[in-house]
């Protein structure tokens, strides 16, 4: 990009001006450059005696980068990187130690050390971002006509077999180019430019392969070789971020005793076809990625003790993600997310500061810092987005008749046919798994009549008895009818979708349970209000009202909405139900259970806390409050703040009048028939150990359903607790 270079005609001390690299009236070009970057951030580079080179990120401050976004014709820079954060560059690093006070119209007059002086090597390029709006009228002499950039790269199978299945693990590395494909030459080719090329494509280990056997079917085909030797590290998240030449025009042979390069890569487990190998390549188990709508995308957590916790975003970095995704069975990361993008974790947090080089195997390979309290909190946890190998699942499934790409009656592709899917037993985590395989993120709602959608070209309807466990890539892998059998088969009753990019996470504080639990004789007189809202056990209908008294276990619950959108009831307001005895609306039928579980997963009491009025109580600090039940106020949880039930209101309890003393499972389980979509179910239960000696009772281990290790819950059951709330 050209802009007019004024030199300042006063003398400067040192260090001085750059000396300006073209005459008075020529226009110093720039350029952003790197991977992976948006259209207004990059690496920056100049041009400079016909070569491209770049700024060393030593002293470089918001008014270099000011500067140079407006030479690149943005309005401003919002923030500028270094250390490379796009990639290192190539050839030579024009400009060292540049101070601008952020007036000047081109870099060069700024002042600098001179144009190729500097003591920096590329892991010191520095790059910007760009606040993006355009200067009104900025003219682009220097349109992006980089021939030489790579941005999609693919494998081309040249077996007929491997052409039909997917993923493709193998094949001849082609690159897009202009309006078609082009190869790379091989000569010096190593292992480490197929580790990249395999990352970047969505797989995380690289396979040997066989070149003699592409050399043949290669010397019948015309190669057109764009890229003419890589040189990677093996830790590059792109092809794109490699050092790489490319072939001169016009030359005769570009690949003098080479040939188009070759790779072969090895899925993850679950890309796998063969199900031989899937029990081999097992991923890791200590862990794992949490919030994320998409495949291969979420808050990083990690297992410690065997209890999970979070990762904080400090120096988070590419090199890091990337050993994680790998680590699961994805590809390289595409992305390195701060400041709990995918939502903030509870419970503790383990490392900080980590600073993976590319080649672990585990994140716990990397250096890391402990965490001490005031060094990080959960809104700086760290996230990830994966390369995820392209399955071609999204094209067996389509959303039809809404009002926008995010609505509508759900489709799928049998053999030749598209028809549609009967709703009968249609739930939220059969919905959730349309909206996954379509990349449209979480279903906000399922369903079960789409008669006001439009419906005039309505297909027959080719799937029923659809039961997902929620966890499924595609609607195929869910069980499901083997002959079509749907009571309500027309058009109007068939399963639909709303989905959204975002969704609420609501988790229960279960260290406050455990503090704050305590029993309680109250007399019958105090619980009539109680008894109406069906509070009490059945035998409480026996009892001789007013007097006697009912043993109530309490304790308080806090439940906090840790995901990415507020929750809200799905019942709208003329719908809530007006409870005079406590003064307020009922926004949701069944919102909580509360159940006291005996060893063999029995209910032996349960609270009847059914109906809630949903509000804001309090927040965590700069996020404000939304929701009321006061004055038939709005209802809801907003993201980044809690419900607190104080022990001592009513209902807040279980009525364990007919309990004997023992040992037993305290279970609460928040939103229990998945009535309000959220990004995660499996943190909805929470447990404790419970003793009662018939006087007293302890809690001890409250933990959220997902907290702990798969073993460590196993030691702590000891029996299989119990999610479905039916007293047996």
């Amino acid at each position: 990009i050209f802009i007019e270079n004024i030199q300042s005609s006063s003398p400067t001390p040192a260090p001085s001006p750059s000396p300006s690299p073209q005459s008075q009236n020529e226009r110093l070009k720039v350029r952003l450059a790197g991977y992976p970057r948006k259209h207004n951030e990059g690496r920056v580079e100049l041009f400079y005696k016909g070569e491209w080179g770049t700024i060393c990120d030593d002293d470089f401050s918001i008014s270099n980068a000011n500067v140079l976004c407006r030479q690149l014709g943005f309005v401003s820079a919002t923030g500028w990187t270094h250390s490379a954060k796009y990639g290192k560059g190539q050839g030579k690093i024009w400009l060292d130690n540049v101070l601008c006070n952020g007036g000047e119209k081109s870099i060069d007059s700024c002042k600098s050390r001179g144009w190729g002086n500097s003591d920096c090597t590329h892991d010191e390029d520095a790059g910007v971002v760009c606040k993006d709006e355009r200067i009104p009228g900025f003219v682009d002499s220097n349109p992006d006509n980089d021939e030489n950039k790579i941005e999609e790269v693919r494998l081309r199978p040249v077996v007929a077999m491997a052409k039909k299945r997917l993923p493709i693990t193998e094949g001849v590395v082609e690159v897009k180019h202009k309006d078609g494909w082009a190869q790379i030459c091989d000569l010096g080719w190593t292992i480490k430019n197929t580790r990249v090329v395999c990352g970047m494509l969505g797989f995380p280990h690289e396979k040997k392969v066989n070149k003699n056997f592409y050399k043949l079917y290669l010397e019948r085909q015309k190669s057109y070789f764009h890229v003419h030797s890589v040189a990677c590290t093996g830790t590059e998240v792109h092809l794109a971020a490699c050092p790489l030449e490319f072939s001169k025009r016009n030359a005769t042979s570009s690949c003098e005793g080479g040939m188009a390069a070759v790779v072969s890569c090895m899925p993850g487990p679950q890309f796998m076809q063969n199900s031989g190998l899937k029990k081999k390549l097992k991923t890791s188990s200590n862990v794992r990625l949490k919030g994320g709508a998409r495949l291969g995308e979420g808050r990083v957590e990690v297992l410690k003790d065997n209890e999970w916790g979070t990762v904080c975003d400090d120096r988070w970095s590419l090199q890091s993600a990337s050993v994680v995704c790998r680590e699961l069975g994805f590809g390289s990361a595409k992305e390195a997310l701060t400041g709990a993008r995918m939502g903030q974790g509870m419970g503790p947090i383990y490392m900080n500061e980590v600073k993976c080089l590319g080649q672990e195997k585990s994140i716990w390979n990397c250096p890391f810092k402990n965490i001490t309290s005031e060094d990080c909190q959960h809104m700086e946890d760290a996230a990830v987005r994966c390369s995820v190998p392209y399955m071609g699942l999204e094209s067996l499934i389509r959303i039809v008749g809404g009002r926008s790409n995010y609505e509508g009656r759900v489709e799928v592709q049998v053999g030749s046919k598209w028809g549609t899917v009967c709703s009968t037993g249609w739930t939220t985590k059969e919905a959730m798994v349309v909206c996954r395989q379509l990349g449209l993120g979480y279903s906000m709602h399922a369903i079960n009549e789409t008669w006001y959608w439009d419906s005039s070209n309505v297909t027959e309807m080719i799937m029923s008895g659809v039961k997902c466990t929620g966890n499924e890539m595609s609607l195929s892998q869910c069980q499901h009818h083997k002959t079509v059998s749907c009571q309500k088969s027309a058009a109007k009753f068939a399963a639909g979708v709303i989905c959204s990019d975002t969704a609420s996470d609501l988790i229960l504080n279960a260290p406050l349970v455990q503090q704050t639990v305590y029993i309680e004789d109250r007399p019958l007189h105090m619980l009539y209000c109680a008894a109406e809202e069906d509070c009490l056990s059945k035998s409480a209908a026996k009892a001789n009202w007013p007097y006697g008294h009912r043993r109530l276990l309490r304790f308080s619950s806090q439940i906090h909405n840790i995901g990415r959108a507020d929750f809200k009831p799905k019942a709208g307001r003329h719908s809530w139900v007006w409870h005079a005895c406590h003064g307020h609306y009922h926004s949701m039928d069944i919102f909580t259970h509360y159940d006291l579980l005996n060893a063999n997963g029995s209910k032996v009491a349960e609270g009847h806390k059914a109906s809630f009025c949903l509000e804001d109580t309090d927040c965590q600090e700069g996020v404000s409050k939304r929701y009321e039940c006061a004055n038939f106020g709005d209802q809801g949880i907003t993201v980044g703040c809690w419900d607190l039930y104080r022990h001592d209101i009513d209902c807040q309890w279980i009525d364990i009048t007919d309990v004997k003393p023992g040992n037993y499972i305290l279970q609460i389980v928040i939103n229990p028939n998945h009535e309000v979509a959220e990004s995660d179910f499996t943190n909805n239960a929470m447990k404790c150990n419970c003793k009662y000696d018939g006087h007293r009772i302890w809690l001890h281990n409250c933990h959220v359903g997902d907290a702990f290790s798969e073993e460590a819950e196993r030691r702590f059951e000891k029996y299989p607790g119990q999610l479905n709330n039916q007293v047996s």
